[in-house]
């Protein structure tokens, strides 16, 4: 098993920046796909960006350009990066991996975090 624990949600204005992290625990190896799915108020969930094993990044296309994805594999930690933060990204963000590909397909995931609330006001 793999246990996911994120952090570094909270309430922005417009514009703003956030850092997320997740920290991974238990049982990593192998470990293929990284990503951050996201889930509005009254939306379905949506992968946001994704991180493969081979360093292989992938961003939805409202995200591209403002959110950036990394990973430190020392720390086991999974970073979200979100600058120029709109209302449009209001929302719990979950961190999940899995150990075969997933990329942006939130139901491909396997472990999933707990989540960390991001509010962004105008």
């Amino acid at each position: 098993e793999v246990q996911l624990v994120e952090s570094g949600g909270g309430s922005v204005q417009e514009g703003g920046s956030l850092r997320l992290s997740c920290v991974a625990s238990g049982h990593t190896a192998n470990i293929w796909s990284m990503g951050w799915v996201r889930q509005g108020p009254g939306k379905e969930r949506e992968g946001v960006a994704s991180i493969d094993n081979d360093g292989t990044t992938r961003y939805v296309a409202s995200v591209e350009g403002r959110f950036t994805i990394s990973k430190d594999n020392a720390k086991n930690t999974l970073y979200l990066q979100m600058n120029s933060l709109n209302v449009e990204d209001t929302a719990m963000y979950y961190c999940a991996v899995d150990r075969t590909y997933a990329g942006p397909d939130p139901a491909l995931y396997a472990y999933w975090g707990q989540g960390t609330q991001v509010t962004v006001s105008s």
